[in-house]
């Protein structure tokens, strides 16, 4: 019944266009406005059961739950795109500045627009669902075991045995060559829906989603990468020295890139489970967040719990009971599921819950916080129309959380809520500032070249044949690491990372990155916060909250340099608070790297 209710919705969306093309009239600003405002309404319904449809297949990973899931993102993909082609109509059309934005932002709706060709919607909607379960439900063996993602990243960031390492590493990135094909077919498929809109192809689409030109943006992100790579290039130095150290000649040799297992985390992208190998020496913690998270009794509910009371501190109002159950909090030991951490909004309103395999730990701790933002961001927006319910743009959305992950993390806000005793001198800030940086600066490099590697294979750079050979050059250039040994012939070790089957753009994880620090100083700033901004806490600073709702509120109604402005005062992405956040941290790797030849 739904999918005849879907389809009637798309032909009444194109009706209402249709007399004035049939009459052979040229489009009004009235055209425009009333086309817009019944778009939005069709939009809301599909949108809807697409959602439903996907959180099913994504906690219940059947046959059955993959064909609904394809054939409800096949209709909505297929009504957005007919949409999509009905809105670039109104190109020159004199509008108001609100429809003029709404119409913008419809023709770059979607990820991967299908093309209007028959059939297109439901091959390239069943690629991607095809794609993300033989993700999520892949597993490897290793000595006698099948084992998940979840049971490899455990190896990978507790073992110290390189040989262990390097097996349990391949073979994760052995589920990922069966992708390749359905990966290049997606992407011939995509280019075709992005260049039926009058894009170049889909990076091009995806790049203009950022309110700048394509080639802007791209020149944008190359612009705050070069303000953050001289810290990179030296904390990789210092790492790269310890693992030397640790393994030896052999394993890790002193100069050039560091060996891509050896770094705790199955794709080198946040390097904060070796700290053991790298912590400074003669300065010790004296606390392990993963140790008072157990000695305090809490559970998976209570590290939601906690989050929670973060945004209650800051003025947010509770979650709803809905929240707590339909969540999916732990990972259920009877079916497959996705585990991969996420955040939904089901109805564009008040249905907002968390999806994630939570564990016990620092790593998920900040995962909490980071997820529950994505929550409060869609709940702040709600009351915005349809096409202005999102992030000011998709860094905004992933930055909000790890705004407020930045204060969760901190020594400060572990004592407020009662996990601390006793918040630690200045002479602990170089390993809890080296701790930060193993996760927030390691990740930059990866955040932005998993984008720079797709560009290429829309443009058509990279072909099937050289996707990987494309890859490792990226991953080089960018982060100094390379694989543990030989990769093979047939080896599509981007389908190894979730969000490239996923089919998630991922420069926005870059952008959060530079976003959260931006917002982090501009709130201590607002909160009075007088001491080194690695130390801050804004929790329970109710005014900050306001502000930043106020912020929030604004969904994507507007360019995001205006947005950004609401709370920073600023209008510009600087990454300048990130060195004013890690600063005692580089002057002391400077000094920790005389004597060694840094760089790849």
């Amino acid at each position: 019944m739904k999918s005849m209710l879907l389809a009637a919705a798309a032909a009444a969306v194109l009706a209402v266009a249709a007399p004035a093309a049939a009459q052979g009239a040229k489009p009004t600003a009235a055209d425009a406005k009333a086309f817009v405002e019944q778009a939005e309404t069709r939009l809301a319904a599909v949108n809807e059961y697409a959602a439903r449809a996907q959180w099913v297949r994504a906690n219940f990973i059947t046959e059955d739950s993959q064909w609904l899931e394809t054939k409800a993102n096949a209709e909505q993909n297929q009504l957005v795109t007919n949409l999509a082609l009905e809105a670039a109509r109104f190109n020159g059309v004199q509008t108001d500045p609100v429809t003029a934005r709404k119409l913008k932002l419809l023709k770059l709706y979607l990820v991967s627009p299908a093309s209007t060709r028959p059939g297109a919607a439901e091959e390239l909607t069943g690629l991607l669902t095809k794609l993300d379960s033989t993700y999520s439900t892949g597993k490897f063996t290793h000595k006698g075991k099948q084992l998940t993602l979840n049971d490899a990243e455990d190896i990978m960031a507790e073992s110290r045995d390189p040989a262990e390492l390097r097996a349990v590493w391949e073979g994760w990135h052995s589920i990922s060559p069966v992708m390749r094909a359905d990966y290049a077919q997606f992407a011939k498929l995509s280019n075709e829906g992005a260049q039926g809109l009058g894009y170049k192809d889909t990076g091009a689409l995806w790049r203009s989603n950022y309110d700048m030109e394509p080639d802007a943006f791209a020149a944008e992100t190359d612009r705050l990468w070069k303000q953050v790579e001289p810290f990179y290039r030296n904390l990789h130095c210092y790492v790269r020295a310890k693992l030397n150290a640790k393994y030896g000649d052999a394993v890790q040799p002193k100069t050039g890139p560091i060996r891509a297992d050896l770094l705790g985390n199955m794709w080198a992208q946040q390097w904060g489970n070796i700290y053991d190998v790298v912590q400074p020496q003669g300065i010790k913690s004296s606390y392990s967040l993963d140790e008072l998270l157990k000695a305090k009794g809490y559970d998976p509910v209570k590290m939601v719990k906690t989050g929670e009371s973060f945004y209650s501190s800051l003025g947010q109002a509770p979650l709803p009971q809905t929240f707590w159950e339909r969540s999916l909090i732990t990972r259920p030991q009877d079916r497959e599921v996705v585990c991969h951490a996420s955040a939904w909004n089901l109805d564009d309103k008040d249905d907002i819950r968390i999806k994630m395999c939570t564990k016990v730990n620092a790593e998920d701790f900040s995962t909490v916080h980071h997820e529950l933002g994505h929550n409060y961001y869609q709940r702040a927006y709600k009351a915005q129309p349809t096409l202005f319910r999102n992030g000011a743009n998709d860094g905004f959305h992933e930055a909000i959380g790890d705004f407020a992950a930045l204060s969760a993390s901190t020594p400060t806000y572990l004592n407020q809520i009662g996990l601390l005793e006793k918040v630690p001198g200045a002479d602990e800030d170089i390993p809890f500032l080296l701790k930060m940086a193993l996760d927030k600066i390691a990740f930059m490099p990866f955040g932005l070249l998993v984008d720079r590697w797709r560009w290429q294979v829309f443009n058509g750079e990279l072909t099937p044949e050289t996707y990987n050979e494309g890859w490792w050059k990226l991953r080089t250039q960018y982060q100094g690491i390379v694989p543990p040994g030989p990769r093979p012939a047939d080896a599509f070790d981007p389908g190894a990372k979730y969000h490239v089957p996923g089919n998630t753009p991922y420069t926005r994880y870059f952008l959060a990155h530079i976003y959260q620090f931006q917002f982090h100083r501009a709130a201590c700033k607002q909160a009075g916060w007088k001491g080194p901004l690695h130390r801050c806490s804004v929790y329970g600073q109710k005014a900050v909250g306001e502000r930043f709702n106020r912020m929030l509120e604004l969904g994507q109604s507007q360019e995001w340099p205006k947005t950004l402005a609401v709370f920073t005062g600023e209008t510009r992405t600087d990454a300048s608070a990130v060195a004013d956040y890690f600063k005692p941290l580089n002057t002391w790797l400077v000094q920790q790297n005389k004597g060694q030849k840094c760089g790849w």
